[in-house]
């Protein structure tokens, strides 16, 4: 075995709130499409592709579709481990290291940064494989730009011995304002990108010195995984009893062997929308505008509008994102408290705090057009060679229009080929199925009709994806008073 062969493991998790209403719980930050209309997993993936063409995703049950997706895009091979329920970093650093050869150099990245110099992190990287082969623990840490108050600091001390690497003296919490400024001005310090490299049984050893509880609950949630294509399903039960806890708190600050090697490119956790901000280019009055985004007499104000104009006329310091079904509206200054415009969405049961227009299924994905008084529309996009379940629905009708490919439709006992510009109209209590037979995208517009358009209005005999028969299929349009899905 070569062991200085980098294996990258992607960490996919994350809640989604604080690039609202870009970013949901159902599409949190890393998967939604954010710079240049590719997602930072995608961004992620494509980074990391030089070190490793092969990749393992660590990701919730829920967002499992999305995480192909990204794959798919990047033209990216490997596997997802799926965490039944979240449990932070800890547990599922400790998943990949038990589902890995011992010997196998793990490079653990967060799928949310945006690091645009692929080619100097990969070699930043490379230099930190002498001294992971040695046992320690390496992290990488960003050469600092200011005294950020929003970043956790790493105190380097002396070289380990092994090429750029520096031993680790401390970690420093995120400071406060007066303290960043110090650390700064001390030098000897850099931010903590929560980017690590380590083989397997190092990282098992020091999981056994220092959270013993979390590495034998995520020992019998890996002893127990189920295998489902690319999917690897942990044992429910075992992983529910994990504790929570990050790598950093667990682990890291109790250890003592972990070395530190200096990034100098260009790096974001992209953890607000004024960070996302930073990212494109200002203007000489400090406008900042992404896709169709517009200023006039404006300063300091940054639009993002990927879907149609967006002018901001007469503005100072502010943020305006839009998005199909939400728009938010800030002043920079608040930025850091757009969880709270969530919490507040969510209280007032607002499916918009969580969900979005467009939901990935496995066989593509849908857009609601439009909903109405006994009506809804959809916008469905079927891969090549894919197909909804075959299913049948008791209170409505739906009417299929292809815009785009070819579709071969079950209606009952007969199977039909749909064409560009031709439709068909299944009654309700039909049994139906949607495919794509063909090499491109197909594109379809579905109407439904009926008095009750509802979730549950579902009978499924038949899935080609292994999903469960309760699971809400794609091809159901919710109601106007409940747009919530699963995955």
């Amino acid at each position: 075995m070569n062991t200085s062969t980098i294996h990258p493991v992607i960490l996919c998790g994350g809640s989604g709130t604080r690039l609202w209403p870009l970013s949901r719980k159902a599409l949190p930050k890393q998967f939604a499409p954010l710079i240049g209309n590719k997602s930072l997993l995608q961004l992620t993936l494509e980074r990391l592709a030089s070190l490793n063409q092969t990749v393992t995703c660590i990701a919730s049950e829920d967002h499992r579709f999305l995480v192909r997706e990204a794959m798919d895009n990047a033209q990216t091979q490997g596997r997802q481990v799926l965490e039944p329920v979240p449990r932070n970093t800890t547990a599922a650093m400790a998943a990949a290291a038990l589902l890995a050869a011992p010997d196998d150099l793990l490079l653990f990245a967060p799928a949310d940064h945006h690091i645009p110099d692929a080619t100097r992190f990969a070699a930043t990287v490379r230099s930190g494989v002498q001294a992971a082969l040695a046992g320690r623990i390496v992290t990488f840490g960003v050469a600092p730009s200011f005294p950020s108050t929003a970043y956790g600091y790493i105190e380097a001390a002396e070289l380990t011995g092994h090429g750029t690497s520096r031993q680790v003296a401390r970690f420093v919490e995120k400071p406060t304002a007066a303290v960043a400024e110090s650390l700064i001005l001390h030098g000897g310090y850099v931010w903590n990108a929560g980017i690590f490299l380590v083989q397997a049984r190092t990282l098992i050893a020091a999981l056994r010195m220092h959270a013993a509880d979390i590495l034998l609950a995520c020992e019998r949630a890996t002893a127990a995984v189920s295998a489902d294509g690319s999917f690897l399903r942990l044992d429910r039960e075992a992983f529910e009893a994990c504790r929570s806890d990050s790598i950093d708190y667990a682990v890291l600050e109790k250890h003592t062997d972990i070395a530190v090697v200096r990034f100098e490119g260009v790096w974001s956790d992209v953890g607000s929308w004024n960070a996302v901000a930073q990212l494109h280019a200002s203007d000489g009055a400090g406008n900042r505008l992404s896709g169709m985004g517009r200023v006039l007499h404006s300063h300091n104000t940054f639009v993002h509008a990927p879907h149609r104009p967006v002018v901001a006329l007469g503005t100072e310091d502010l943020i305006i994102v839009d998005t199909p079904d939400a728009v938010l509206v800030a002043g920079v200054g608040f930025a850091e408290q757009v969880p709270e415009v969530v919490r507040m969405l969510t209280g007032e049961g607002k499916a918009e705090a969580t969900q979005h227009r467009r939901v990935v299924r496995p066989w593509g994905a849908y857009d609601s057009v439009d909903i109405g008084d006994r009506f809804q529309v959809k916008r469905l996009t079927v891969k090549p060679g894919a197909k909804l379940s075959l299913q049948m629905h008791h209170h409505r009708a739906e009417h299929w229009i292809v815009v785009k490919g070819m579709a071969r439709a079950t209606r009952g006992s007969e199977v039909v080929l749909v064409r560009e510009n031709e439709s068909i109209y299944l009654p309700s209590g039909t049994v139906h199925r949607l495919e794509n037979p063909g090499k491109t995208m197909l594109e379809v517009i579905e109407v439904q009709t009926g008095g009750y358009l509802g979730e549950d209005d579902i009978v499924r005999f038949d899935d080609s994806y292994g999903r469960d028969t309760a699971e809400a299929e794609p091809s159901t349009l919710q109601s106007a008073t409940d747009l919530s899905v699963s995955a």
